[in-house]
């Protein structure tokens, strides 16, 4: 009597990743928050009051006001209190969120798709193409960031498509060097060697074969990074040279609140700093299990 065994299905290894990211409650409630925050920011023209960036909507005469006061019309309450330019605190944090979320994933995406792109070419091409663009890497990552962004916005001024571009200068060589890394280990395996003997392009053996395989690092980089950039942003905005004050940003909100801390308005700054410190600590969460789950020397 003969038993037919049924084959082991093998899982898959993003599926294996996932179960082991969701493994850790840390990791999920990180994920949790920073996702109600991104909606949170998308939804707040329809969950808040008030539009800060409307200056028709500001009452001076509302300004500076305790958390839970009743604006002048008596037609909504100020939940969180207001500013020196009588903003609505609760509407400028989440209207500040999208700025500093936009700014964030903006200029990581993009510095990542630019960085990617030149640590492939660097590692495929190799010779002065690679030395090239690694001097260059290894320039940029040899200055303090906050001073080459205050420089190249002290050049280019405020706003938010200038601290983007700001952002991806100073962004794109991380991504590069990891990108490099991967691609060199990548280029001598075999299913490389033997898309060259089919004489496949260059570009796509780059696009189609080594870089899926560079993914995951770059994936764990480009999460930490867009905590890093909103950061760099809250700090520039704080200084005075991020994004104009028509549009703050949590940074911007924190510096305008700064003034008034002896004074016993303490709402001003407190609630957008509390704002942004879940930010960042929730991204990094997501981006330190991320860093544990694809870490290939965790996997035996």
């Amino acid at each position: 009597m003969s038993t037919a065994i049924a084959p082991l299905r093998q899982e898959s290894p993003w599926r294996r990743n996932l179960a082991e990211f969701f493994s850790s409650k840390i990791a999920v409630f990180g994920l949790v928050v920073a996702t109600l925050l991104i909606l949170a920011a998308i939804l707040a023209p329809w969950i808040t009051p008030q539009n800060p960036y409307d200056l028709l909507q500001l009452d001076v005469l509302d300004a500076r006001l305790p958390p839970g006061s009743e604006n002048g019309m008596g037609t909504f309450t100020y939940l969180l209190g207001t500013d020196g330019q009588g903003r609505d605190l609760y509407s400028g944090i989440l209207y500040g969120l999208r700025i500093s979320l936009m700014v964030g994933i903006g200029s990581a995406l993009i510095a990542g798709i630019l960085g990617t792109l030149l640590g492939l070419l660097a590692a495929y091409a190799g010779g002065r193409v690679d030395t090239l663009i690694m001097r260059v890497v290894d320039l940029l990552l040899s200055f303090p960031s906050i001073l080459v962004a205050m420089m190249i916005l002290a050049y280019l001024g405020k706003g938010v498509s200038n601290v983007v571009l700001t952002l991806v200068i100073l962004e794109w060589a991380y991504y590069a060097r990891t990108a490099r890394g991967q691609a060199l280990v990548e280029r001598r395996r075999e299913y490389v060697e033997a898309a060259r003997c089919l004489d496949i392009p260059s570009w796509r053996i780059m696009i189609k074969h080594i870089l899926p395989n560079c993914l995951p690092p770059l994936i764990v980089i480009g999460t930490l990074q867009i905590a890093r950039a909103i950061t760099l942003e809250a700090t520039l905005s704080f200084l005075g040279l991020g994004v104009p004050v028509t549009e703050p940003s949590l940074g911007l909100l924190i510096s305008t609140g700064f003034q008034y801390m002896l004074s016993g308005d303490y709402w001003i700054s407190f609630y957008p700093g509390i704002a942004l410190l879940i930010t960042i600590v929730a991204i990094n969460l997501v981006g330190d299990r991320l860093r544990d789950v694809l870490n290939p020397r965790t996997h035996k």
